[in-house]
C-alpha cells in the first residue's frame, strides 16, 4: 500500500498518519496541498489537524487547495480516499461526502477517548473488524458535530452508509455516549460507492498498546488487504 497524506497549512496529525501506515507494512508519503498530481498512489488520507486555521468553517478553504481537484478524480475513479476529524470536515466541504460538521454541542474543544461502534464490515476499511464491534478510540475536535437534512439521512440509513456510531461503554447509542452531539450519533460514513470515507475520531492515535488502545489498526490493515486483493 503507498498512501499519500495530504499535508494542509494548520494540519497536526500527518505524521501520526504516516507512521500508522508504516506500522502495517505500507508505504506513506507527504503530499503538500499545492502540489498536483497522485501517480502511483493506492489510497489518499486527509489528516486531522486545524486547516487554514478553521476560518470561515472547518475545511472551508482547504477545500479550494490544488490538490484537492486531483483528489476529487482519484475518488470519481474509484480510488480509496480516508478523511479522519479535519480530513472529514474538508470531505463535506468538497462534495465528497454528504453532510457538514458544525461546533461541538457543548461549544468546547473535547478532547477524550470516546467508544464507537463498526457498523459495517464489508468495506475496504472496515474489512478486518467484526460487526457491531466497539472501539475505544481517541478524540478531539471542536467542529464534530455532524448534521445533515433529514432526506439525507434516510439516504445514509436506508443505504447503510453510516460505517460508525458513537456508543457508550455497553455498545449502545445513547446520548451518554455522544461526544459532541452529532445526529443519530454519527462517528463516521461513507459515500454511494463505499471508497470514501470520513470519521471524527483518531484510528491513527490507537495503534499501540502503550498509547492506550490498539483499536485503531483495523482501519489500515482493512486497506492494505483490500489493496491486495486478499479475501475479508
Amino acid at each position: 500500500m503507498r498512501a499519500a497524506v495530504v499535508t494542509f497549512p494548520g494540519s497536526n496529525c500527518d505524521h501520526d498518519l504516516y507512521k500508522a501506515v508504516q506500522q502495517v507494512g505500507g508505504e506513506a508519503e507527504f503530499l503538500w496541498h499545492r502540489r498536483r498530481g497522485l501517480d502511483g498512489v493506492d489510497v489518499v488520507m486527509l489528516s486531522g489537524g486545524f486547516s487554514y486555521g478553521d476560518y470561515l468553517r472547518a475545511g472551508a478553504i482547504a477545500r479550494f487547495s490544488p490538490i484537492m481537484d486531483d483528489i476529487i478524480a482519484f475518488a470519481e475513479a474509484g480510488g480509496p480516499v480516508m478523511g479522519i476529524c479535519n480530513g472529514f470536515q474538508i470531505l463535506c466541504e468538497a462534495g465528497l461526502l454528504p453532510g457538514a460538521l458544525i461546533r461541538n454541542e457543548s461549544l468546547r474543544f473535547q478532547s477524550e477517548n470516546v467508544f464507537i461502534r463498526v457498523e459495517r464490515t464489508d468495506t475496504v476499511f472496515t474489512r478486518d473488524y467484526d460487526a457491531r464491534q466497539v472501539l475505544s478510540i481517541p478524540s478531539a475536535h471542536a467542529e464534530g458535530n455532524y448534521r445533515a437534512d433529514t432526506e439525507t439521512l434516510e439516504r445514509l440509513e436506508g443505504d447503510g452508509r453510516v460505517l460508525f456510531r458513537y456508543v457508550d461503554r455497553r455498545g449502545e447509542a445513547t446520548d451518554a455516549g455522544n461526544p459532541n452531539g452529532s445526529v443519530a450519533n454519527i462517528a463516521g460514513i461513507v459515500n454511494e460507492r463505499g471508497n470514501v470515507m470520513g470519521m471524527m475520531p483518531h484510528p491513527e492515535r490507537a495503534m499501540e498498546a502503550v498509547l492506550g488502545s490498539t483499536d485503531g489498526v483495523g482501519v489500515f490493515t482493512s486497506l492494505v488487504g483490500a489493496l491486495a486483493g486478499s479475501p475479508a
